[in-house]
């Protein structure tokens, strides 16, 4: 993926793909129709959009994704730290937890992850 970041429209498109792929390119046709009123030419003009993008492929008729709705989030969420706090995932924590405490949980589920790259 090129760094693309999905705006509205797209990010629900892409949900739809997630959610049902593999699918054929006329399955997508018909769940666009259906979930967001879509035109055929709508929704291949958007599928080949994020194809280019390395997003999704459609192959033979058939669409998958090659970047993953998990890693699509992580590599948008790396990239926001990145742009806005200079990379510094502590200071994105510090200004995250300004204004919204952490749960018991929360802090938990934390330490669990800093423990597991410290094993890495």
């Amino acid at each position: 993926m090129d760094g693309y970041k999905l705006g509205a429209v797209e990010t629900r498109f892409a949900e739809l793909i997630w959610q049902h792929e593999p699918l054929t390119s006329g399955e997508l046709v018909k769940l666009c129709e259906q979930e967001l009123q879509w035109k055929k030419s709508t929704t291949y003009t958007v599928l080949k959009k994020l194809c280019e993008h390395g997003i999704f492929q459609n192959e033979n008729g058939t669409v998958t994704s090659l970047l993953s709705q998990e890693d699509y989030n992580a590599v948008q969420s790396e990239k926001f730290v990145e742009d806005t706090f200079d990379g510094s995932l502590p200071a994105f924590l510090a200004a995250f937890t300004t204004r919204k405490a952490l749960s018991e949980k929360d802090i938990a589920e934390i330490q669990r992850m800093i423990d597991r790259c410290g094993k890495e």
